[in-house]
């Protein structure tokens, strides 16, 4: 019944990620939210009478029962921001959707998971890069991510199946409207090898701002987004700037000056907004995914659990218990487990390596030494 609530919640006008939760956290479920009085509900920050009316509307959770019998039909999973079966690295984000809609096998929070765009205009040899990059990093094992859409981002699903990859498809639309239809071919290997997602309920068309919404998941799931041939504007520079405010890393594949489509590359590497990509090993080496590494990383943390808890504040206790039982993490990753304000964490991670407790880690991450 709760999901029910939450379903038809979401189809409430001016209801997104941050209300949906903020109604939620304040109220302690959906159906609670449905139940508040107007004048209890006014006293929350940012809801309006728009959204009142809306929780009124008759149709609202008939409506929603019809859609969640739909998406069980298709097989479509709901996920919601508020269960823990989301995906962990979109619930760090401000503005994580709501509800993605899931059909496929992967998981979601896979281990290393790396997003590949580009632009639809693909050149051979942006082709070819993607096909040697998602080769290159097989032995990894990553999760690969990318929009479905023509040039780069089919090469790097295609490339990601022919190497027996995991990969997500991030789409624009409702689960149920393959766009391109062209690649409509491709879903049934995806889905058994991976999956394909969307914040937009059955039925939606894609329309140009679903695009650019759809680029901040493919960002938001991803430890790297890689820019493999772009012009200066598009939507894998809108992935980028995604990446870059989520404290994600970047990187760029560098072009020739003659070709539009390395503009965009080029121009993420000058501004400093992008690591340059040459090799595969500047995504190991930059991400940490060295296995003889990892494997070390693995015996210092169990070295950790020597400290004494007892001598440290019940802030920096806290920090150091997430970082012995998750190994790396992000600092982002570290406020939002210990539901301690980030600015806040970044001193106590400064303190804590003063003291030769933790170290700074490649990809923007922080380990117990």
């Amino acid at each position: 019944m709760e999901k029910l609530y939450q379903i038809a919640l979401t189809h409430v006008e001016g209801v997104g990620g941050v209300s949906f939760r903020q109604l939620i956290s304040h109220f302690g479920s959906a159906e609670n939210v449905f139940k508040a009085k107007t004048d209890k509900l006014l006293k929350i920050s940012g809801i309006g009478q728009t959204i009142i009316e809306g929780l009124k509307s008759k149709n609202l959770l008939a409506n929603a029962e019809k859609h969640l019998l739909e998406a069980e039909k298709k097989q479509i999973t709901l996920l919601f921001s508020t269960e823990k079966n989301y995906p962990s690295r979109l619930k760090l984000l401000y503005d994580a959707p709501a509800v993605l809609y899931y059909k496929g096998n992967a998981d979601l929070s896979h281990f290393r998971t790396i997003g590949i765009v580009g632009t639809r205009q693909a050149t051979d040899y942006g082709k070819k890069i993607t096909e040697e990059l998602v080769h290159g990093i097989k032995p990894y094992n990553p999760l690969i991510v990318s929009g479905l859409a023509y040039g780069i981002d089919i090469a790097a699903h295609k490339s990601a199946l022919e190497n027996k990859l995991p990969t997500i498809a991030v789409l624009a639309s409702g689960l149920d409207i393959i766009y391109p239809s062209q690649h409509e071919k491709y879903i049934e290997q995806i889905c058994q090898e991976g999956g394909i997602i969307s914040e937009n309920p059955l039925g939606m068309q894609p329309i140009r701002n679903l695009f650019i919404a759809r680029n901040r998941i493919i960002a938001g799931l991803s430890d790297a987004s890689v820019v493999i041939e772009s012009a200066s504007k598009g939507g894998a520079m809108v992935t980028a700037e995604y990446a870059n405010n989520y404290h994600r890393e970047v990187f760029a594949v560098p072009g020739t000056l003659a070709s539009k489509y390395s503009e965009g590359c080029n121009k993420l590497i000058k501004q400093n907004k992008a690591n340059i990509y040459t090799k595969v090993d500047d995504i190991i080496e930059i991400l940490n995914w060295n296995i003889e590494s990892n494997v070390e990383s693995q015996s210092k943390k169990t070295n950790s659990t020597e400290l004494d808890l007892s001598l440290f504040t019940n802030e920096e206790s806290q920090v150091i218990a997430h970082l012995r039982q998750h190994g790396e993490m992000q600092i982002d990753e570290l406020s939002w487990q210990t539901q301690i304000s980030i600015n806040r964490v970044a001193s106590l991670l400064l303190n804590l390596e003063f003291q030769g407790i933790i170290k700074a880690m490649p990809g923007k991450k922080f380990g117990l030494k």
